[in-house]
């Protein structure tokens, strides 16, 4: 099938949000004499939370400083931060919120903007859509009059919120509402869903009048349908407690027609939502929000731009690649070089790539000691590197010290000036001491554990840096020391939470024990630095005293013999390390193992532990497991239908044993967790191509009916069959976001292509600063043929993606389930 002719249809639409909560400012204070909060900050996809930071004790302007990356797994309205005030006794008090409309969220882009905290009303707190059929009739009533009467048949809701963490039971009122009239009419509660299935029809007069006698025409009094509306209020049944408001539909009758009418409608707040309070006495919340929206076409019309940045290593020069253009037009964006070194990683294109632009920038380097110290396509390239394949050898290498670390901390701090009278810095220089040490030791021991592709980087960097410098024989060892100790190890302990080392950035005295220990990890690493001469670069005369404690030759030797051996191209294996790699944990509820009953008390809340071993649970964090999984026998992982048990964000671990059912607490954590034995379990020879996607209950499944419970399942398995352990890149994800990203910087393009006609005609030494003088152009015909593929493939992307625009406006019309009607009409 050629490109454009019919396969729009499996296009995939992914979402994807980047957020820093930075800081909050002027908290409402108590008030009583102790003015100070202990607040958190959450993340919520509507009225679901999915992220938390930690407590920060005792302030009203909490600096959190916590950053969350991930896949958004469903569609949502609203991207919501609530700011809590942590109670021990009573419910967590929500001070504020700041709720942002989902097609607003790209403005702030590039941005760290304060918004201003808005009070957390529940008549403001809706999520989640209804479905309608409404119609007007003609009616002749028995004495010959003609009266117009209102159809309402409420069918379904989608995606009401979770109270409390537990699916609601949900009613409706149906009101037809004008001013001197209010009828109303309620449907059955539906038990345990957010997604109620309610099919009842209501009936209501909208005009009688004795001037109307039989009548064929149908009519209706323009005065009177002009002030009517159908109204649709969602409710959560309380029973003991108040009926909580879920939302409401308005529309207008004089809308409707004699003809039968049906659309999905999103569910909108009350008209009074957030009136009584000023917003301004709240306080603000500073944040970074970067929302990606990547629609991924079918692979083959990518084949054209995939293929010129693949490509791009055999290009000379280098400069004039497709992939080294890229990061030139667009050097001044963060996400930029994250798809290119995905997609060339994935196609193991990086190192080659990477060895070639360093060539490059080499020939621009004067000075040994500045050697790829700048913010440069080579630093970001590796950085990018190193946070992908590094995941497991940080897990491996440094969570463990940095938890003893975190979880029992000993004082640390050796500046004079920031101690109290009655603290004693030698304790304190010796518990340092001993803190790094431990790193230290941990980190020169971890080279079996390197992952290869990182090797084979360091390596080609080494002799690239000793080729450039011949004469010195330290800069061989600063060029690999540069990465691998200042950019890596050294970040991963000052920020052990962006690394997913720590679930929260940690307190402040942890954080400047951590900063303390970064400090000294950068310095030894440091080949060659520890000498005398040396110590006086230090900017902090107590770092320099602390210094002299390590002027040892085992710590130089130890480094040195370090970067060798991740600077070697001998072949790693990380797999068969004697220590399993730690992957995830977390508490999620776990159903009794052969129960056949549904029940609340059928469900137990749990640690759940995955490492390259095992998947285990345990009833505490600390304890040993109750029943463990070995990652070998795991046949398949998949999300469960919210029928089986009423419960939402489940997913099923099917073993050799008895399937594990699983609640997680929330949509992005489910997701995370099925990602996550689904990549540690892909290679597993017994993989299943098919599964049951709801449960066998009281003698049959619920998905297809089959009456044992050893039938084959009826749903093809989403991960297929056993693949590759390494393939974890979507590139065709990473493909669309390089062409989105080389089409909002086309005019950058065609200003390169006349800098390259201008050197083309021109060949004399450029006088003054011109339009091109920032762009590296080395070859400017080589240049000028890469550019001009690229423009032509982008713009021939750019109509497939123009016409699949135009395919699913068409076909999720307004008011379908895709795409509802906003739930008040005008």
């Amino acid at each position: 099938m050629a490109a454009g002719e019919g396969s729009d249809e499996e296009a995939r639409v992914l979402q994807t949000l980047r957020l820093k909560i930075c800081e909050a400012k002027n908290l409402v204070p108590y008030s009583g004499p102790n003015k100070m909060r202990d607040c958190f900050c959450t993340i919520n996809l509507d009225q679901e939370e999915v992220f938390r930071t930690q407590v920060v004790e005792k302030s009203l302007s909490p600096f959190f400083g916590e950053e969350f990356y991930f896949d958004v797994p469903r569609t949502f309205q609203f991207l919501s931060f609530y700011i809590y005030d942590k109670s021990v006794i009573q419910r967590d008090l929500r001070i504020g919120k700041v709720a942002i409309k989902k097609e607003d969220l790209s403005r702030y882009a590039g941005k760290e903007p304060w918004f201003t905290l808005q009070p957390v009303d529940s008549n403001s707190e809706v999520q989640g859509k209804v479905h309608l059929e409404l119609k007007l009739n003609e009616l002749i009533t028995d004495n010959g009059s003609v009266c117009q009467q209102l159809v309402v048949h409420l069918k379904e809701c989608h995606g009401l919120p979770l109270i409390n963490g537990q699916n609601c039971d949900p009613y409706a009122t149906v009101s037809v509402v004008g001013p001197a009239r209010n009828d109303q009419k309620k449907t059955k509660v539906k038990k345990k869903t957010s997604n109620p299935q309610f099919n009842e029809t209501f009936y209501f007069e909208v005009t009688r009048s004795s001037s109307y006698t039989k009548r064929s025409q149908f009519q209706v009094e323009e005065e009177d349908i002009e002030k009517l509306e159908v109204r649709v209020d969602l409710w959560n049944n309380g029973n003991l407690v108040q009926d909580l408001f879920l939302g409401e539909v308005k529309i207008p009758v004089k809308t409707l027609g004699s003809d039968s009418f049906q659309a999905w409608y999103l569910l909108q707040p009350r008209d009074n939502g957030n009136k009584s309070t000023k917003s301004e006495d709240l306080g603000s919340l500073r944040l970074n929000i970067c929302y990606s929206e990547d629609c991924v076409l079918p692979s083959e019309y990518y084949a054209p731009l995939r293929n010129l940045l693949l490509k791009s290593t055999e290009v000379e020069p280098i400069s004039a690649s497709a992939a080294y253009i890229l990061a030139e037009v667009c050097r001044d964006k963060y996400d930029t070089i994250i798809p290119l070194v995905r997609l060339l990683l994935h196609h193991h294109k990086l190192v080659q790539f990477i060895t070639a632009v360093a060539e490059l920038e080499l020939k621009d380097t004067q000075e040994a000691n500045t050697i790829f110290r700048g913010n440069s396509s080579v630093t970001r390239c590796l950085d990018e590197m190193m946070k992908i394949v590094g995941k497991h050898y940080l897990k491996v290498t440094l969570k463990p010290v940095l938890d003893e670390i975190c979880d029992n901390p000993k004082p640390c701090e050796i500046d004079r000036l920031k101690l109290k009278e009655a603290e004693n810095t030698e304790i304190h220089k010796e518990n340092l001491r001993n803190y790094v040490d431990k790193v230290f030791s941990t980190i020169v021991q971890s080279s079996i554990s390197c992952p290869t592709v990182m090797c084979d980087a360091f390596c080609s960097l080494r002799s690239l840096a000793a080729k450039r410098f011949p004469n010195d024989p330290h800069v061989q060892y600063s060029a690999v020391s540069s990465f691998v100790f200042l950019r890596f190890f050294a970040v991963a302990v000052v920020s052990p939470h962006t690394f997913h080392l720590r679930p929260h950035h940690p307190d402040t005295q942890t954080s400047r024990t951590l900063t303390l220990i970064s400090k000294a990890i950068q310095t030894l690493g440091s080949w060659g630095s520890l000498s005398k001469s040396k110590l006086s670069s230090f900017k902090e005369s107590f770092m320099c005293e602390f210094f002299k404690m390590f002027q040892e030759e085992e710590y130089t030797e130890a480094v040195k013999k370090f970067l060798d051996e991740v600077s070697s191209t001998e072949s790693k294996e990380p797999n068969v390390m004697s220590e399993p790699v730690h992957l995830k944990e977390g508490e999620m509820y776990k159903r009794a193992q052969g129960r056949t009953r549904i029940g609340k008390k059928n469900f137990k809340k749990r640690w759940f532990c995955l490492t390259s071993r095992e998947l285990t649970y345990h009833k505490q964090q600390d304890k040993e497991p109750i029943y463990s999984v070995p990652v070998r026998n795991i046949l398949a992982v998949e999300k469960l239908d919210e029928s089986a048990f009423n419960k939402k964000n489940m997913f099923q671990v099917i073993h050799v044993e008895k399937t594990l059912y699983v609640q997680a607490n929330n949509c992005v954590e489910a997701s995370e967790w099925i990602e996550a034995l689904c990549r540690v379990s892909r290679c597993n020879q017994r993989r299943l191509s098919v599964y049951h996607p709801s449960a066998f209950l009281n003698g049959n499944w619920l998905c297809c009916k089959a009456t044992s419970e050893n039938t084959v399942g009826c749903t093809p398995c989403t991960a297929g069959g056993p693949a590759d352990i390494q393939i974890e890149i979507d590139g065709d994800r990473e493909t669309e976001r390089i062409y989105s990203l080389f089409a909002v910087n086309m005019p950058k393009l065609q200003k390169m292509q006349e800098a390259c006609g201008s050197i083309a005609v021109y060949q004399g030494p450029r006088k003054e600063p011109d339009d091109y003088s920032h762009f590296t152009i080395e070859d400017s015909v080589a240049t000028f043929q890469t550019l001009q593929q690229i423009i032509s493939i982008v713009e021939k992307l750019s109509e497939h993606h123009d016409r699949y625009q135009k395919k699913r406006s068409s076909s999720a019309k307004y008011g379908s389930e895709e795409n509802p009607i906003v739930g008040k009409i005008s």
